[in-house]
């Protein structure tokens, strides 16, 4: 059972702080977004280093600028972009259980790369679920709002001993892959060679709805407008200006612009660490029988007939 001294209190929430877990699955009929972290493996790796389970929930932080006090002594870990991380001034590793003591101050400072950092602690933030998620969604504005100075955010009960240290998965160098998208045939012929076939900017105002990419136009060749239909994570819409968007973990359940392309999922937590003005260039996925991305296609194939 958590007590009184079981929270975090907010003294600086920087310039975007929202609480994430694994987001919501199952509801985009209800019109809901997934939400969840961007960078989920830098999550999931904060989450196994301070003895969490893989569901609880923690705090993504946008270009640093978070400080936080602790009611009470629990391990906390920062993952993701990195950049100086302070317990009581004094520094501490990035991507390591460190223990932050009653009345003790985390300081989370701008990445030096990077866009999205991390913070997990021993028992996760136990803010009220909504729709079986604890995650802060910025599109519809479903769960927790976000992370605001004077905030107490409240622990759940720690389940386990910290890890300490944890190898992250290793990182895929490289562009980011794509598979066909529903509507690859409403835009220039072989889209996937097009998109790769020079390199786009991540635009200023890309967020966590969609990372906004600025470069060589993709050609229409249909004109016609095209009813609203599902989207997925990764998406990659073409608008009418021809310059992509790929879509992140807020984005809306449906859109009426052709969806050319989808970002192999493993590549997606490196959309959350694009910062505005870095190059993307993408390369179309090899697909391999048998593979996930295989099956896909065929039955993108049968349905077509």
């Amino acid at each position: 059972m958590s007590r009184p001294t079981d929270h975090l209190e907010v003294l600086a929430a920087g310039a975007l702080t929202t609480v994430q877990d694994r987001g919501r699955t199952g509801v985009a009929h209800l019109g809901v977004p997934r939400a969840g972290a961007l960078d989920a493996p830098a999550a999931e790796l904060a989450n196994r280093v301070v003895g969490n389970g893989a569901d609880a929930a923690l705090l993504e932080v946008t270009f640093g600028g978070l400080v936080l006090r602790a009611g009470a002594g629990r391990w906390v870990a920062v993952t993701g972009a990195p950049g100086p991380v302070t317990v009581a001034g004094a520094a501490v590793p990035h991507g390591e259980a460190v223990w932050l003591p009653a009345g003790g101050v985390l300081e989370v400072g701008h990445p030096v790369r990077g866009v999205r950092s991390y913070v997990a602690v021993a028992g996760g933030i136990d803010v009220p679920p909504v729709l079986g998620s604890r995650s802060t969604d910025t599109l519809a504005g479903v769960g927790p709002a976000p992370v605001a100075a004077g905030d107490r955010l409240p622990l759940g009960v720690a389940v386990a001993p910290p890890a300490h240290h944890d190898a992250p998965h290793p990182a895929r160098p490289g562009p980011l892959r794509l598979l066909p998208g529903p509507r690859a045939d409403w835009c220039e012929p072989d889209v996937l060679r097009a998109l790769a076939a020079a390199p786009y900017a991540v635009q200023a105002d890309s967020n966590r709805v969609g990372l906004r990419l600025q470069g060589r136009p993709l050609a229409r060749v249909r004109d016609e407008e095209l009813p609203s239909e599902g989207i997925v994570l990764g998406a990659v819409q073409v608008p009418p200006d021809g310059q992509p968007v790929v879509f992140l973990a807020d984005h809306p359940p449906t859109g009426g612009y052709p969806v050319v392309a989808v970002v192999v999922a493993d590549d997606l937590w490196r959309c959350a660490q694009l910062r505005p003005g870095e190059e993307v260039r993408f390369t179309p996925a090899s697909v391999t029988a048998g593979s996930p991305a295989h099956r896909g296609q065929a039955a993108r194939a049968d349905a077509r007939g």
